[in-house]
């Protein structure tokens, strides 16, 4: 079989980790999935973010550049729950949006991304995970994640917005956008088949990139 490296990007609670996890069970792909539980920065970073932004973008930058690498570099297909680019269109963006990380230190991470996603392997696909806000806000008070308490509609729609722009330009590969606010990937096989059935064709440049 041909190798693949697909990324997953997408909004909080959009199902990103949902998906990853069923596809690459379902493939027999290798899964990468974000460093929280062993990310040094993070508790520091929810208690003072203009304090801690620039380290915390600079850890996940490291992280994902060298998971990256692995992924990609694997002899086996590989799909990976939320990419390296995200990282600094999406939320060092909205870091820095928000007066959590100043000019100063943005302009010098964005150098630093720049420089290193310059030399990275390009992915075969993107899947763009989308639903609306309100769906958002529901999924995550539903898991009811401590970290992600403070997490608003008016947070969620900024970066819905971000994404918007960021996948106008975004040239690297296909993109596949899916709106998860009616697939069941979790809960109902079929709806898992149906996103298989789309991620091959578009590899085979036979698909319209949107599933409704």
């Amino acid at each position: 079989m041909t190798k693949r490296f697909i990324l997953v990007a997408g909004n909080i609670g959009v199902g990103k980790t949902s998906l990853t996890e069923r596809l690459g069970t379902r493939l027999g792909w290798i899964t990468g999935f974000e460093s929280v539980a062993d990310n040094p920065y993070l508790p520091d970073f929810y208690a003072d973010m203009r304090q801690w932004a620039f380290h915390l973008q600079v850890f996940f930058l490291g992280h994902r550049a060298q998971q990256h690498l692995l992924l990609a570099q694997s002899p086996q297909s590989a799909i990976v729950d939320r990419s390296i680019y995200e990282d600094a269109h999406i939320f060092a963006r909205v870091l820095h949006h928000m007066n959590n990380l100043n000019e100063r230190d943005y302009q010098a991470y964005r150098a630093v991304f720049d420089l290193v996603v310059a030399n990275l392997p390009r992915p075969d696909l993107l899947i763009y995970l989308t639903a609306p806000v309100p769906v958002l806000v529901e999924r995550i008070r539903q898991r009811a994640r401590p970290i992600e308490a403070g997490i608003t509609a008016d947070y969620l729609s900024l970066l819905d917005s971000f994404y918007r722009e960021w996948l106008t330009g975004f040239d690297l590969c296909p993109v596949l956008t899916l709106r998860t606010q009616q697939l069941d990937f979790v809960h109902h096989a079929h709806h898992l088949d149906t996103v298989i059935d789309h991620i091959e064709a578009t590899l085979a440049g036979r698909e319209e990139l949107i599933l409704e």
